[in-house]
């Protein structure tokens, strides 16, 4: 029978390349029989043992001390550079590199390692052991499971003094990091003992942090750096921006001067894409968007004043309490305020007059959230007052879809990153609502209560299976999400595209028909407008003298005409032959002799003139009196 070991862990966890080779058997330890021990071997005799029906059961507790994990951490930095090149700096390393290369004996050296390199490479690509050999099957239709989400961890305050989790940013390096920014939002409702720290946690370990950042001031708002894991901005109650680099401790690395920094509390930072992976913009409730690099934060690099009137003036400048940023519209951003409008903006605008580009009107307080589809940038999601709305850029007027009012105020929200029909809110009650829009609209298909006091930020993990939640007290829970909500599902894409065309298309006509309607209603107004001035420029008359007037010149009419009746039956009265009016005005000829057909042309002409005077008269006086 051959021996077989079956290895299920992966290759680079066993360290170096074992080489293995067939020898012949030796002999290590031979141990012979040792007669006393046999002479002190007892044999056990048979013995009966009484028993019960019943199983014997016994009762045991024992109390343990509390285990406690601490993490650390070893940086290890590039080696094999001359003590005079520094490897961080580019210039440096490629003067050096140029130099090697004209070197007689670079040619030779890598020759000879050129084949030792070889080897290793086409080991490594003989098998492939991460291959996956079930790739090209379709995946058999499962049973759907119902949305789902539990708790995993829950990471507290540690200080007496609990304060509000205001914002909360993921390691970008596998996300097994959670960095949370501390701070009391409510006016003048900070003591004198609360602390100033915030936290980066371990999701494995909730006992204790694992890094603490001390600001010179309560952070408001924290973000990892998506192009170097080690560092992170955050914005500071007092309106500071502080950068950190994780290497180097808990302090401040680069902080900016209070002069050039906001007025306000900084409600949102993005990290924007660059060459150099150091430039971040700001906002804040004092109404200014700050550019920033990091390395140089003595002033910033650029400033746009959110003042519709295009003057710049910070009196007339709208708050932002919003920041939203996509890396694929580089040019483009939005501002949500505290007056419930969302601005585009364009930053390549020639001036800074023409940097706000349109606005969106939809909610009655601040918007606290602003983020796009991340599968359709075009539409985007806004949380202000007690509902959350998805916007077109197409449509200004009004947004394409949203929830119903809720009773609680709703805080923070955010997009699946990948399910593009699901976004998430917390609430003031401590409710995380999941909503599907494929599923149902009008209401949430998944409601958690996460705590008992209110949540307010809210932060998902890039593979869409862990979010993080932050509450007033200074708990950060940690949720796993079912698979249902973590995994993209059959055809989802392509459907939520048409639904929101469908409702973008709607209202486009609603839009269109409520402007024609203003078109009329102005046009209208307009030639009323006209009427009144012709009126007071010909002398407008006393109403009751035109009612009078008009009552007189109706009686004279009616007079007038039975005047005229009269005399045409005098007249007609030939040959024993009577024409008569009835009161429908009905004409009737009763004939006792023959008559000639002209006359009876003549008297048909006459009445039909006597019938449409008096008509003439009824609508001449019901048309003056309206």
């Amino acid at each position: 029978m051959e021996i077989v070991h079956v290895y299920v862990r992966r290759r680079g966890d066993f360290g170096r390349q074992s080489h293995f080779s067939d020898r012949p058997a030796e002999l290590l330890v031979d141990i012979g029989p040792d007669p006393p021990l046999a002479d002190g071997f007892i044999h056990r005799d048979p013995r009966d043992v009484a028993t019960q029906s019943a199983q014997e059961m016994s009762e045991h507790q024992v109390n343990t001390e509390r285990f406690e994990s601490e993490s650390r951490g070893i940086n290890h930095v590039e080696g094999g550079w001359p003590k005079d090149v520094n490897p961080q700096e580019m210039e440096q390393t490629i003067r050096f590199r140029k130099k090697v290369e004209k070197d007689e004996n670079y040619v030779t050296s890598v020759l000879q390692l050129g084949s030792v390199m070889e080897n290793c490479i086409k080991q490594n690509n003989a098998t492939d052991i991460y291959q996956d050999y079930s790739e090209d099957e379709e995946a058999a239709d499962e049973v759907q499971e119902p949305p789902a989400a539990k708790t995993v961890n829950v990471f507290r305050d540690p200080n007496e003094v609990k304060r509000t989790v205001t914002g909360l940013s993921w390691h970008p390096d596998g996300n097994r990091k959670l960095a949370g920014a501390y701070s009391c939002l409510e006016f003048q409702k900070a003591s004198k003992d609360m602390s100033f720290d915030s936290y980066i946690w371990d999701i494995e370990n909730p006992n204790r942090p694992e890094l603490t950042l001390k600001p010179v001031s309560p952070l408001v708002c924290l973000e990892y750096n998506p192009k170097d894991c080690h560092t992170l901005a955050g914005g500071c109650y007092n309106g500071q921006i502080a950068f950190w680099d994780t290497r180097r401790g808990s302090q401040p690395v680069e902080l900016s001067s209070v002069e050039q920094s906001h007025r306000d509390p900084v409600y949102k930072l993005i990290w924007m894409q660059s060459k150099t992976g150091t430039d971040a913009f700001s906002a804040s409730t004092d109404g200014q968007v700050l550019w920033w690099d990091m390395r140089r934060l003595s002033e910033p690099t650029e400033r746009l004043v959110l003042d519709l009137s295009r003057e710049g003036s910070l009196d007339a400048a709208l708050g932002a309490s919003a920041l939203e940023f996509e890396a694929t519209m580089p040019t483009k951003f939005m501002v949500g305020t505290e007056q419930g409008l969302v601005l585009s903006c364009n930053r390549k605008a020639k001036s800074p007059a023409e940097k706000i580009v349109c606005t969106f009107d939809g909610h009655h307080g601040p918007v606290y959230a602003l983020q796009r589809n991340p599968f359709f940038p075009k539409n985007f999601l806004t949380v202000g007052d007690w509902t959350a709305r998805i916007w077109s850029e197409d449509i200004k007027e009004s947004s394409i879809m949203w929830t119903r009012y809720q009773t609680s105020y709703l805080m923070d929200a955010c997009w699946s990153p990948v399910r593009p029909a699901v976004f998430f809110t917390v609430k003031m009650d401590g409710v995380l609502d999941v909503w599907d829009v494929l599923f149902k609209q009008n209401e949430p298909t998944l409601s958690i209560k996460v705590c008992d006091e209110g949540l307010y930020s809210l932060r998902l993990q890039e593979s869409g299976r862990l979010l993080a939640c932050g509450s007033r007290l200074g708990g950060a829970s940690l949720l796993e999400l079912g698979p249902s909500l973590s995994t993209l599902q059959r055809n989802e894409k392509s459907l939520v595209a048409a639904m929101f065309e469908r409702e973008t298309k709607r209202e486009k006509i609603l839009e269109a028909r409520q402007r024609e309607l203003r078109l009329k209603e102005r046009s209208r107004s307009e030639q009323s407008r006209e009427d009144d001035g012709a009126k007071e420029a010909d002398g407008q008359e006393d109403p009751e003298e035109l009612i009078a007037r008009a009552e007189a010149d109706f009686f004279s009419a009616i007079d007038a005409e039975i005047k005229r009746r009269q005399k045409e039956e005098d007249k007609h009265r030939v040959g024993g032959v009577i024409c008569k009016t009835f009161p429908r005005g009905l004409f009737s000829l009763v004939e006792e002799e023959e008559e000639e057909e002209e006359e009876e042309e003549e008297r048909a002409f006459q009445f039909e003139k006597v019938l449409k005077t008096q008509q003439c008269c009824c609508f001449y006086f019901c048309h003056f009196f309206s």
